[in-house]
């Protein structure tokens, strides 16, 4: 599938990327990425209500919620697929002060969902810290240079841990904040934690349907958790719930309590009924 994409200013559509677009200037703005499934988008309420608390967040307008619904619809026509909506704004001229009132940009973008893994994932440590600061935490803001450096660290030839196919990233104090697209839950018999996101970190959308249904501590969580819990497991919106079965040297059995939470999620949401139950 070719990407489709399609950009509007206030309530009408424009052609191309606007010039005075201040989230590809500074990264002021916020995005979704949403998992589509025939036609529909199963978290659609989640995904706008974190998109209103960063727009409140940054002061930024929202475009109307039923016109942004219909587009999604028109967008994929029944169909499967990956879309992702950046919400801006506009204009303020040269500076970072941001213009009084004005209309929102936001664009629509539409692509080919990923292939789901033939295994548990492989994971490794990366170096680049994410910064703490509870201003932008929780929500998902456009400035992702942090995660783009992460990702950096093994797309070089040769890089240790270049087979990985995430990397867990650590706050500036040490505290595990997630992966660098997805959010982290670790298992220490039969309790579940993931971290906390006060400080920094996207409070994921699936990550939340999971402390809604299942038993789950948020909690500050240090490397060595990490590596000693029995079982772990990466979440997002798109690809759902996915076992990991390596992180660096340590390899995971797969668990019953991962494959329970697949099984609890396929019944929840159609679109994740072909998610891969644990693999080695």
């Amino acid at each position: 599938m070719a990407a489709i994409f399609r950009t509007f200013l206030g309530d009408r559509e424009v052609r191309g990327v606007l010039p005075d677009d201040r989230g590809l200037a500074y990264g002021d703005g916020l995005f979704e990425t949403m998992r589509g499934h025939a036609g529909r988008i199963p978290w659609w309420s989640a995904h706008w209500d974190r998109l209103a608390r960063g727009a409140e967040r940054l002061a930024i307008a929202l475009p109307a919620r039923a016109r942004v619904e219909a587009e999604v619809d028109r967008l994929l026509e029944g169909a499967d697929g990956v879309v992702k909506l950046r919400v801006g704004r506009t204009g303020g001229g040269r500076g970072y002060a941001p213009p009084a009132g004005g209309e929102p940009s936001w664009s629509l973008s539409l692509h080919a969902e990923p292939e789901p893994p033939r295994r548990g994932l492989v994971l490794r440590w990366c170096a680049t810290p994410v910064s703490i600061q509870p201003a932008l935490a929780g929500i998902k803001h456009c400035n992702r240079l942090e995660q783009v450096l992460a990702r950096l660290e093994w797309n070089q030839p040769g890089a240790a841990g270049a087979d990985a196919d995430e990397g867990l990233m650590c706050a500036t104090d040490g505290a595990v904040v997630g992966a660098t697209a997805a959010n982290l839950f670790v298992l220490h018999g039969s309790r579940w934690q993931t971290p906390e996101v006060d400080r920094c970190g996207v409070a994921g959308v699936c990550r939340g349907w999971l402390l809604q249904h299942c038993e789950v501590d948020q909690a500050r969580i240090t490397v060595e958790e990490v590596e000693r819990a029995d079982a772990l497991v990466l979440t997002n919106a798109v690809r759902g719930i996915l076992p990991v079965a390596r992180l660096g040297r340590r390899n995971f059995v797969p668990h019953p309590a991962v494959a329970e939470w697949q099984r609890r999620l396929a019944r929840s949401h159609p679109a994740f009924a072909s998610t891969p139950s644990e693999m080695p």
